[in-house]
């Protein structure tokens, strides 16, 4: 799959992504979930992203455990299981074709919610303060998560509403998708979509995982976050339009 250099620089960029994503930038996870579907297809591309994103956990999970705790994930996780459940049913019933809509559907909905927060800030903490928010908030990102690794931006609006730290969110995000993430293997196994061909495909990755990491602590500190993030929106509404109209 990666031996045309070409498909193998935007598969690295996508790697690039989930790293940069781990480091702050949360928002740009969305062009990996798009430039995976792409290269790999909609369903495989799902179950190739899991093992980058646990070693980016992984990387992660040490830098910020001095901040925030397990008591909110606990919170989150049984609402979260029954998203998974529910993403995990659908991921298997569906082919290519409809799966390609459903992840640009789950793409652009977290654009949305990431657009709603910036412009919209004391009604979307008027939302996250709900006590319902709290387990729609932990279904619909389990949901999200199994059907496209893109859960991140609702976690982050049922945090904000709680009005947490900004380093305690990320210590707590942090904790939350190692789990999740973790919790994903044996179900993404069971589709078929973790393979020995997968694990290969992972490690030709790697590295541009690695680069993400630890050039996204740079880059937070020399590029403005909040252009770098409107930026990132406007390529992910574009790529995800793609993915359900192209």
């Amino acid at each position: 799959m990666l031996s045309d250099p070409r498909v193998y620089a935007l598969a690295l960029l996508a790697a690039l992504c989930i790293g940069l994503s781990k480091s702050g930038f949360s928002g740009i996870s969305m062009i990996s979930v798009v430039l995976l579907a792409d290269i790999y297809g909609p369903k495989a591309s799902v179950g190739l992203a899991l093992p980058l994103l646990i070693v980016a956990d992984l990387m992660a999970y040490p830098a910020f455990r001095k901040f925030g705790s397990w008591g909110p994930v606990w919170k989150l996780l049984a609402p979260a299981l029954i998203g998974l459940g529910l993403g995990w049913w659908l991921l298997g019933a569906i082919d290519d074709k409809l799966a390609r809509k459903v992840i640009g559907g789950c793409v652009l909905s977290m654009v949305a919610l990431q657009v709603f927060r910036r412009l919209r800030p004391a009604l979307f903490d008027r939302i996250g303060e709900s006590r319902a928010f709290g387990a729609g908030a932990g279904v619909l990102g389990g949901f999200a998560t199994m059907l496209a690794n893109a859960a991140g931006p609702v976690i982050q609006l049922y945090l904000l509403g709680r009005r947490i730290p900004k380093m305690e969110l990320i210590g707590i995000g942090a904790r939350f998708f190692l789990l999740i993430n973790i919790l994903k293997v044996p179900m993404n196994a069971r589709l078929a979509l973790i393979t020995p061909d997968s694990l290969l495909e992972n490690a030709k990755l790697l590295p541009g995982v690695v680069v993400g990491i630890f050039g996204g602590r740079w880059l937070i500190r020399h590029v403005p976050q909040a252009a770098f993030e409107w930026m990132i929106v406007g390529f992910a509404t574009l790529a995800a339009l793609r993915l359900l109209l192209w």
